[in-house]
């Protein structure tokens, strides 16, 4: 796994299919999403890396219930005893009471869909509080949740008006370029989405899957979703 300075209060952990970010107030700490099962040591040496303590994760935010996203959420939650937050669609998943659904691939996506299937995979994992979109949560001055249906009926980004920084799960991807995320149980309600949180006209945007976008953003986000 590598770590990555986004911003002085933001980090990027990749791993090798996805990435997590951590978002830092004081000796408070915020995972969004939490990588794959076998994540849970590698974040915390990270952290310590940092200066940090892993005890200080509050809270993990789970963008949407696919394996490569919320894999050591429930080892780092039971370690530290942070809260697991996600959106009330995709809970069941997380949960393990329900399976993931399939998506809807294009030709192109099938080689990399069964890449991703080789990600090991997640254990039912608890829920601690479910959401909508619209609520704040307590960090980043202010986090609110956007609902960003498509990628799966129940996918979330988290937008932080305060410091122009938008975490967008799979509803954006920034590999090679900047597109819509792939893997969509509903490609057209995911282009949707993807214009809704390009209206935000962000200055960070942190994807699951590519490059964080940290200069010319907005318009970068703009122009990729009139394309998609």
């Amino acid at each position: 796994m590598d770590l990555f300075e986004v911003l002085p209060r933001l980090h990027m952990f990749r791993f090798r299919i996805g990435q997590a970010y951590l978002w830092r107030d004081g000796t408070d700490l915020t995972l969004i999403d939490a990588g794959d099962v076998e994540a849970a040591d590698a974040i915390e040496d990270s952290i310590r890396t940092l200066g940090l303590d892993p005890a200080g994760i509050r809270r993990i935010v789970i963008t949407h219930g696919h394996r490569d996203h919320h894999g050591a959420a429930r080892e780092l939650a039971d370690r530290h005893g942070a809260e697991i937050i996600a959106h009330t669609l995709d809970a069941p998943v997380i949960r393990g009471e329900r399976p993931v659904p399939e998506p809807d691939l294009l030709g192109w996506e099938r080689p990399l869909w069964e890449r991703g299937l080789t990600v090991p995979e997640a254990p039912p994992t608890p829920v601690h509080r479910e959401v909508n979109g619209g609520e704040v949560l307590p960090f980043g001055d202010g986090a609110r949740v956007v609902h960003a249906p498509g990628h799966t009926a129940g996918s979330i980004a988290v937008h932080l008006p305060l410091h122009g920084v938008l975490f967008t799960g799979d509803a954006v991807t920034s590999v090679e370029r900047v597109m819509l995320g792939v893997f969509n149980v509903d490609r057209a309600e995911a282009a949707a989405t993807f214009r809704r949180l390009a209206a935000l006209a962000p200055r960070t945007v942190c994807v699951g899957h590519g490059d964080p976008l940290t200069e010319n953003t907005a318009a970068e986000m703009a122009a990729a979703a009139n394309a998609a």
